[in-house]
């Protein structure tokens, strides 16, 4: 059993493809802590971010035992769409250029844009996917993505201020100052090591 199936995974990012994008838990040496190692874990995730129900759930765990050339494919894709969407979303945070990772990502968009259509609501319209592939949840990630690009929040942006982490978020505080990607676990030991550093300096 992959051991990310019994994890709870942190959705403090702000926006789904962000959330995703903190799914490996990363530093500024570019070391790297894979918590998707396997298909389940990916449908773990999807899960608890909602953008998978559990009677689909099922469905696609059993998709993925019958076919695990096809699993293994798309954690493949998995990872390489959230590495993509990483230095997207770093850059922007870093002032730094996006747009260099713009094609690979459009590959991913044009990919899940093909299987988008316009379905009957309970009310009027709304968007679907067409079909039940192993890939979905990447499409809806993906997706998730353009929404941000698109939005005037991409400039609010932001990559965790520790030495010791680069998760994303979105900085909704009142005048924008955020630096942590959550204050009671890295703002907490940067307050900390501010505090010893202090003390040894006063020492």
């Amino acid at each position: 059993m992959d051991e990310s199936e019994s994890k709870t995974f942190d959705f403090s990012g702000g926006w789904l493809c962000l959330d995703y994008c903190n799914t490996a838990d990363g530093d500024v040496n570019g070391d790297w802590k894979e918590n998707l190692r396997e298909y389940d874990g990916l449908i773990t995730w999807s899960r608890q971010a909602g953008i998978v129900q559990d009677d689909e759930a099922a469905q696609l765990l059993q998709g993925a035992a019958k076919h695990p050339g096809n699993a293994e494919k798309a954690i493949e894709k998995a990872h390489a769409l959230r590495r993509t969407l990483f230095d997207i979303f770093s850059a922007m945070a870093n002032g730094l250029p996006s747009a260099l990772y713009l094609p690979a990502y459009n590959v991913f968009l044009n990919e899940a844009a093909s299987h988008l259509q316009i379905a009957p609501t309970a009310d009027e319209f709304g968007w679907d996917w067409t079909a039940n592939s192993l890939e979905k949840p990447l499409w809806i990630i993906t997706w998730s993505a353009a929404e941000l690009l698109l939005s005037e929040k991409h400039h609010l942006v932001r990559e965790c201020g520790s030495e010791t982490c680069s998760w994303l978020f979105l900085d909704t505080s009142r005048n924008h100052s955020r630096r942590w990607c959550d204050m009671k676990g890295c703002g907490n030991r940067a307050k900390a090591r501010r505090h010893y550093a202090r003390i040894k300096a006063a020492e």
